[in-house]
């Protein structure tokens, strides 16, 4: 297992949560996704899976989701 964490620009609300937390758990071998939401601030996501995760992977998922991966 695998514990990644991604900082997440744009989030203010759980529905914004839910997005990021969808797109993310359809990338194949994601197991865990948490976010710790700061309203109108950057986001911490941590993604546990099965193997190191692609970053360009995630940039997408999070950009499907509306919403930008910092860094």
């Amino acid at each position: 297992m695998t514990t990644s964490t991604f900082t997440v620009a744009g989030m203010t609300c759980g529905h914004c949560v839910a997005a990021v937390t969808t797109e993310l758990s359809a990338i194949p071998g994601v197991g865990e996704v948490t976010v710790a939401l700061v309203p109108g601030e950057e986001s911490t996501v941590t993604v546990v899976s099965d193997a190191p995760l692609d970053l360009d992977a995630v940039r997408a998922a999070v950009d499907e989701a509306g919403y930008d991966l910092v860094g």
